[in-house]
């Protein structure tokens, strides 16, 4: 079990507490699993301490695409069937997840006891890791934002797609007047060609600017987008999540796998 639940760190080191990353996006289908994953596997090959927490707690599927058949998930420890730690298991990558169950209709909407539990789980889980992955459902719900507020930062994922972007766009502007966001990170995947992710976040920053920075208390204070890494169209994604394999582990050196491995290696610094 000491390989999935690290011991807390001793001594100064003890007050350190894992950084939490919110990945989630407007829209479904634009491969927010797929990149929280890998993402972790990168930064634990860096030597992070790295959970990733199933926060989509109605349609989950990152067991699917680790290829992990969990017989203890979030909800046995929601009913207190199991403690926290059994719930905590090893992944392909090197890194640790805690998986919710698919098709719980009663995760679909925030209640207190959701609220209650997400945040036990974050407070008690932090200073055991250096980095805390939420793979969150896609849109604004309750669920989606709740997870999202625990967070100390978030990561809006979007392709080039028109309807991406403008679910991208709405998703932001929820957080920047709900949640008082004022630093986004931005992914943009599935791009043709090198330079289409900056081409997409100034266009984003642009629309954030005219439309939502007069919205806010304070004005002078418009939400910034930072760019943190695009990710090529490559067949090579297709294939793994076919073969329900880690991208960085099946073809580390294909142009997605490079890029994925650019952003680890910019959030691990």
């Amino acid at each position: 079990m000491s390989s999935t639940f690290p011991s807390a760190p001793s001594g100064p080191a003890a007050v350190s507490r894992a950084r939490v990353l919110a990945v989630t996006s407007g829209k479904g289908g634009v491969g927010k699993t797929f990149l929280t994953a890998n993402l972790a596997a990168g930064l634990a090959a860096r030597g992070k301490r790295v959970l990733v927490l199933d926060a989509d707690l109605g349609l989950a599927n990152l067991d699917v695409a680790l290829n992990l058949f969990p017989k203890i998930t979030l909800h046995d420890v929601f009913t207190g069937k199991v403690g926290l730690e059994e719930a905590i298991l090893p992944a392909p990558g090197g890194f640790s997840v805690l998986l919710a169950g698919s098709g719980l209709v009663e995760y679909s909407r925030l209640t207190a006891e959701v609220r209650e539990q997400l945040l036990r789980i974050i407070d008690t889980l932090g200073p055991r890791y250096d980095h805390i992955l939420l793979d969150t459902g896609a849109g604004i719900s309750d669920v989606v934002l709740y997870a999202v507020s625990l967070a100390d930062d978030v990561l809006v994922l979007a392709t080039p797609e028109p309807t991406s972007m403008t679910d991208a766009y709405a998703t932001i502007k929820v957080l920047a007047t709900q949640q008082n966001r004022r630093e986004i990170r931005l992914v943009v995947n599935q791009v043709g060609r090198i330079g289409e992710g900056r081409v997409i976040r100034t266009q984003l920053q642009l629309v954030v600017d005219r439309f939502v920075a007069p919205t806010l208390p304070d004005t002078g204070a418009a939400p910034t987008l930072e760019l943190i890494g695009e990710v090529p169209l490559d067949p090579a994604v297709r294939e793994a999540v076919q073969k329900r394999k880690l991208l960085l582990e099946l073809l580390p050196g294909s142009a997605a796998a490079r890029a994925v491995e650019a952003i680890a290696g910019r959030l691990a610094s």
